[in-house]
Formats: structure tokens, sequence, C-alpha cells
């Protein structure tokens, strides 16, 4: 902008000088027209005063000889020449031979050609010095007696015009320095506003929307700072709306449970959220702006991307995906993006995690399909013996009390596992209440060494108790306690063959406790540790189901444990033992 202030100050100076340039010439040549013309008019009537007092006074003899001149020669500016008919100087108030001579032609010229006929007239010789001649007949008894010449150079006009282009100048010098000062002030003045709007439109097209102007005008500039505010106010606006739609947009795809990925038209990944990220286990700087079959392995994924892409349609499909040491089910959602215009803009891919849903799927499977066969082998048994006794063994009293006793017996084991399935539904529910207190874990301990004594001693086991001699405080419901350590010592003794050991060790922390059920039995394979805590899932599917348990103890005991706010790990080394730890807490204030 300081050019364009520039720019329009010298237009102005330019302006400013050719006018006044234009004045000054034209002033000088008034003045000079002027001062030349009141200069002739001042000697033409000198010359018609003489000629008119020699001729009342006798002629020019009579002027010569009463030595007139001598008075008269000094009021005149100008050179006096008195001539007679034939052209003789009878007088020249100049004493200098060299003016005389110079003289001489343009007073002969006079007196022959011009004085004779015209009576009086104007002559000027240019030269070195202009000289101007002006001259008048002198008559006496109505005859031409001579002429009266007045004469003088035109120096004296040029010293005069020069002192008045000095004082031109030097006027219109001081106006050019007035009119440059207002200019500058004028221009600055108008220049201004037009200098901040420009300087708000460049910080607008840097994307700097709070940028403002303040015009103090009323006229177009003030009209243009006014709308440039405005423009720069709904820019702002509509900026500040962009960038809020843009974070909720950026933070919905980005917190969003599944994984996102955007492809443009040319097939260059452009976008990916965090949930792909961490489900594909890529890098976006290495990922992104890169060609979708360099980046991407699975075939399936990209065989979805070319569907798209051929026959611009949405596809939605169920693939599995290797990803390091696992597969993992994505449910993939595809669609082409589309503009307003029906032009080609790329594709969206979503990809939801779906192995959790297709795991817990298997598992129902798996439920039913258990609790289908716990159910039905003593339903089985039930009603194979009751058709025998029907048909004709009740008549064999020894007989009818054996099968009565295995029914029995089967109802039991069909009343329990019931009861446990209702059990691990309760706690399962939302509603589910703790009736908690003040636990001995050690007594209960103790409790149930002495219930297990019986089984103990037929399988020659031994089991035992590691605890300080001081009683150990826990906070929980007794019984469900109790439930979790039968669950736990139980399976111990049923996989720890005869003669082995249960080593059950009680550790004391600052605001748990460690019980560690530690056996010497068969061990679990590393592979099977994770499911171990599912419903009817055995480790051992060829180990007789008469070793007894409902397949449901490890459930019931992991949701007992998270009830109360506690944890269960289990290590094991097959062939070896496995030691389950359970950690409660000393006290469920602030964890429930």
């Amino acid at each position: 902008m300081t050019t364009y202030r520039k720019k329009l100050l010298y237009t102005l100076i330019t302006l400013v000088m050719v006018v006044l340039m234009a004045v000054g010439f034209l002033l000088g040549h008034l003045f000079k027209s002027y001062y030349i013309k009141t200069f002739n008019e001042r000697i033409q009537n000198e010359t018609f005063f003489i000629s008119t007092y020699i001729q009342e006074h006798g002629g020019i003899d009579s002027f010569l000889e009463k030595g007139k001149t001598a008075k008269l020669t000094p009021l005149l500016d100008s050179n006096l020449t008195i001539l007679s008919t034939n052209g003789e100087i009878l007088y020249d108030s100049t004493s200098s031979n060299e003016i005389l001579k110079s003289h001489a032609n343009v007073l002969r010229k006079i007196t022959l050609e011009k004085g004779l006929k015209h009576g009086e007239g104007y002559e000027v010789v240019e030269g070195e010095s202009d000289v101007h001649y002006y001259w008048k007949t002198v008559e006496k008894d109505g005859e031409i007696e001579g002429f009266v010449v007045h004469s003088n150079e035109i120096e004296a006009i040029h010293q005069v015009n020069k002192q008045m282009w000095q004082i031109l100048i030097i006027c219109l010098g001081v106006a050019l320095i007035i009119i440059l000062m207002l200019a500058s002030k004028i221009t600055s003045y108008y220049t201004r506003p037009i200098e901040e709007a420009t300087m708000a439109a460049i910080e607008l097209a840097k994307g700097n929307y709070g940028t403002r102007t303040f015009g103090r005008h009323s006229d177009e500039t003030g009209m243009l700072t006014t709308s440039l505010n405005i423009l720069a106010r709904n820019l702002q606006e509509t900026e500040i709306a962009r960038e809020m739609n843009q974070d909720r947009l950026e933070t919905l795809v980005e917190n969003i449970g599944s994984g996102v990925l955007l492809i443009d038209s040319k097939g260059y990944t452009t976008l990916i959220n965090r949930e792909f990220k961490k489900s594909f286990h890529v890098n976006g700087a290495t990922f992104l702006f890169q060609e979708y079959y360099s980046v991407i392995k699975d075939q399936q994924v990209i065989a979805i991307i070319e569907e798209i892409f051929r026959t611009e349609k949405t596809i939605k499909r169920q693939v599995k995906i290797p990803l390091a040491i696992e597969r993992k089910h994505f449910e993939i959602y595809g669609a082409p993006i589309i503009g307003n215009h029906d032009e080609w803009k790329g594709i969206l891919l979503i990809f939801h995690d779906i192995t959790e849903l297709k795991r817990l799927e298997q598992m129902r499977k798996d439920f039913v399909a258990n609790v289908s066969h716990e159910l039905r082998t003593p339903i089985t048994s039930i009603k194979g013996f009751s058709e025998t006794l029907l048909d004709g063994a009740l008549k064999d009293e020894k007989t009818l009390k054996h099968f009565l006793s295995i029914i029995l017996k089967e109802s039991d084991r069909l009343q329990e596992l019931i009861q446990e399935l209702l059990n691990l539904s309760k706690m399962e529910q939302q509603e589910f209440v703790l009736n908690a207190g003040v636990v001995d874990i050690t007594k209960v301990l103790g409790e149930i060494q002495e219930m297990l004594i019986g089984k103990l001693k037929e399988k020659e086991v031994s089991l035992e108790i590691k605890t300080s001699p001081e009683p150990v405080f826990i906070e929980g419901e007794s019984d469900r306690i109790k439930q979790v350590f039968i669950n736990l010592i139980t399976n111990a003794l049923t996989y720890t063959p005869n003669g082995g050991r249960v080593t059950v060790d009680i550790i004391e922390n600052e605001q748990t406790v460690d019980i560690a059920v530690q056996d010497s039995g068969i061990g679990i394979e590393e592979k099977e540790l994770p499911r171990i805590f599912e419903r009817f899932y055995r480790i051992d599917k060829a180990r007789s189901r008469d070793s007894g348990g409902t397949g449901i103890g490890l459930a019931i005991v992991k949701h007992i444990i998270e009830v109360h706010k506690g944890k269960i790990n289990v290590e094991s080394t097959p062939g070896t033992g496995t030691t389950f730890t359970v950690t409660l807490n000393k006290s469920l204030k602030g964890k429930m």
C-alpha cells in the first residue's frame, strides 16, 4: 500500500507541477506582454508630447537653438533623436558613436520609407539587444520639418522580465511546497482506510478471521471498511462453526469403537482412526497417503475395496483376518463416496470387531450343548432305571434298592446342577446384593479342611494350610467365600493323583490378602488357561464326568471374586501342577 500511496502522491505532484508550470508560463507571457505594451505606450506618449512641444515652440530650429534639449533629456528614460526630412541627425541624446552608427540605418529607413507616408509609427529592431523605436513628424506651417524618434533597448524589459520570473518562481515554489504538504495529507487521509482494508484482506486471506478495520469515514471508504468487517465476522463465525463441526467429526471418528479407513478416488489412503491403528497395529505416518494395495496385506479386504470401486455399491461382509498371533473376526461395511454432482470421491470402510461376539456366540452354542449333555446324562439314567423297574425289577428288593439309590444320586446331581445355574445367573444380574461382613479366612479354610477329610483319606492326598497363628480377616460374605475355596480345593483334589499334595498358602498384605491353592496334579496347557473360567468348559474332555462337578464351578468362583472386587490368577505347568491365587480386600469401603 505504500507503493499505492507513493503512486497517488507522485501523480498529484506531477499534475500540480504541470498546472503550475502552465500557469507560470501563462502569467509570464501576460506580464511580459503587459509590460511591453505599457513600455510602448509610454514611448508613444513621450514622442507625441515632444513633437507637440517642438511644434508649439517655433519648430525644430528654435527648439535646438534655445537649448531646451538640455532640460528635457534628463526627464526621459529613453533615447531622443531629432531628424531632418532628408535623414540628417540634428540631435541625439546618446553620445556614443557606435550607437549612432547602429541607429543610422534604422533612422534612415524611418525617414525615407515610412516617415513621409505615415506621419508616425513603431519599429522594433531585433539583435543582441532588441531596440524599440517610435517616431512622429514635426510640422511647421503645414509642412513636415523633421522627425522626433524615441528609442530604447529591450534590455530593460529583459531585466524586468527576469525579476518577474524570479518572483513568479518563488511564489510558485512556495505554492508547490504548500500543495505538496496538503497533497501528502490528503493522500494519507484517503489512502489510510484503503491500506487498512487491504491489510485486513491480506490477513483474511491468511486465515486470520479475527482481524478488523476501524474506519472513521462515512463515504465509500467507510462503506468498504464496514463491509469488510461484516465479511470478516461472517467468515469468523463460519470458521468457528466449521472448526466445531470438524472437532465433533474428529472426536466421533477417533473415539468410535470401530476402525475407519478412508480411500480417495485415486486409491490413496487419506484417513484412519485410533481404533483402526489399534486393531491392525499400523503407524499413521507410514500407512497414510499410500496406495491401498501396498499397505493393506489381507487379500479379502483388497477384494472388497476393488469390488466397491468396480460396482459403486455398498457392501457388508464378515471376514476373518490373521493379526500377529491371533485371528480376529470383522464385519466390514464399505460404501462409495459420491458428491452432490455425482463425482466419485472415494471409499469409506468401517471395520466392526466382532471377535468377542463370535466368541460369545460360540460360548452360547457350547453352553447349550453342555447343558443339554449335563441334563441329559442324569435324566437318561433316571429314565433307564425307572423303565427297568417297571419292566419287573420291582419284585427284586435288592435290585430295587440299588436302582432307587442310583435314581436318587442322579436326581441330587440334577438338582445341584440346576441350583448352581440359578446361583450363577443371580450373581450375573446387576441387582445382586452382597451381604458383606468380617470373615476370618483362616477359620473358613479350617472348616473346609474338616469337610473334606473323607475325600482326602479316600484319595490319600494331603492338604496343608499355611497361615500365621493370628486370625486373618477380610470383608465379604462368608458363605460365598467358603463356596469359592470349596470349589478350588475340590478341583485340586479331583485332578491330583493318589498320594499327591494340595497346599493352601495365606499371605497377608497391607490392604489385601492373597490365598494360593496349589496342587501337584496333571496341570493345564497354556492355550487352555484363558477358557477355564467358561461355563461347562472341561480341560480333559476324555476324562470321565464321574470325577464329579457340574462344569460351572470355576465360572461361579470367578463371579464371586469379581463381586468382592477381588482378583483371581492361575499359573500351571503340565505334569507339575496348578496354582490358583485369589486376592481379597481387607475392606470393601470405597470399592463397592
